[in-house]
């Protein structure tokens, strides 16, 4: 897929260390609008680190990461407003276990937007349906299954109606048979033109919806392209390696 010349995503020269270890060595990403970009790797070489990067969870130590052609990573940037633009799915749920679903999702909309209850409980009703969940309104966390609550989760950051989506494994926490109602919801966005940035070992799903495939190894982005490509005739060695594990 060509980039497009103004992306809603771009990470120039990133760094990123914790004390000693450099955990990201100077990445280069640029997401255009609509872009479903999926990252995959091994375990501790970076990919959730760059999401963190991305939504400012985590400063960078060196570079610029742009929004919308924004430097978000510039002195006294508001953060709150900059993560209102960017929502993002983790692997735990992170759900208010004493909030019902219908207050898990109106809360943030409500306190941060100023926005009304009824309108708050309008949308969340009309994202609960999309992620079908109509019946579960008024159900608290503890009674749901883990799919259930990973795609409240993922309803609760449409609220603030994001330009961006982070998903950072959101299926690894799940049960194999739980997995495909997450992934369903995910196609959906993809297919609504939604721009992602989706942290996965979920190899069919990165085939079917992903633009593009970015593969990180030790910090940095060692191959890139279009899914089937490097997943059927990866350029590089350590891709190779790396893809005999995972589709065997």
């Amino acid at each position: 897929m060509t980039e497009s010349p103004d992306p809603v995503i771009e990470l120039r020269d990133v760094h990123k260390s914790f004390g000693d270890m450099e955990v990201l060595k100077g990445i280069d990403l640029a997401v255009s609008r609509g872009e479903v970009v999926v990252i995959i790797g091994p375990s501790g070489g970076g990919k959730s680190t760059l999401l963190r990067c991305v939504n400012l969870l985590d400063p960078v130590t060196a570079g610029q990461v742009f929004l919308e052609g924004e430097d978000i990573t510039r002195p006294g940037v508001d953060l709150n407003r900059i993560r209102r633009r960017i929502g993002m799915v983790f692997q735990q749920f992170n759900l208010f276990p004493h909030l019902t679903v219908l207050d898990n999702l109106t809360l943030a909309p409500r306190k941060l937007l100023g926005v009304e209850r009824g309108e708050a409980e309008r949308l969340a009703r009309d994202l609960l349906a999309r992620v079908g969940l109509t019946d579960k309104v008024g159900a608290h966390p503890r009674r749901l299954s883990g799919g259930q609550q990973q795609r409240v989760a993922i309803a609760r950051a449409l609220m603030m109606s994001p330009h961006v989506m982070l998903f950072d494994e959101v299926t690894s926490a799940l049960d194999p048979e739980l997995v495909s109602e997450v992934l369903d919801v995910m196609r959906d966005l993809a297919r609504s033109g939604m721009t992602m940035l989706c942290v996965t070992h979920e190899m069919g799903f990165a085939r079917e919806l992903g633009d593009r495939l970015v593969f990180i190894d030790g910090g940095v982005i060692a191959e890139q392209g279009r899914p089937a490509d490097v997943l059927d005739d990866p350029q590089q060695a350590r891709t190779r390696q790396f893809l005999r594990k995972v589709l065997r």
